[in-house]
């Protein structure tokens, strides 16, 4: 019984990443993750009326400039993570 909970859990996680990169993708998120945080970074929305999802416009005119869309203007989330706490810390490292 053991035996099968692991192989359903080991076949469930693949799917579940996929999933979770789709729904992302589709709301306008990019998932980063490093040794010491994890992000959520807003992208433009796809569907965006106003962008089509370039994420913003040039502006024409004697002082061109970009212009960022409303579809872009969400903040970061970030998910600090602690360090990792080195088990032999007085042991030189060579």
């Amino acid at each position: 019984m053991r035996t099968r909970a692991a192989l359903l859990l080991a076949a469930a996680a693949p799917a579940v990443a996929t999933a979770a990169a789709v729904v992302l993708k589709a709301g306008g998120w990019e998932l980063a993750a490093t040794r010491h945080e994890i992000r959520l970074s807003p992208r433009p929305h796809p569907r965006c009326p106003d962008c089509r999802g370039e994420g913003g416009w040039w502006s024409e005119g004697p002082y061109p400039g970009g212009e960022l869309c409303w579809c872009w203007d969400r903040p970061t989330r970030r998910l600090r993570l602690l360090p990792v706490r080195d088990p032999w810390a007085d042991e030189p490292p060579f």
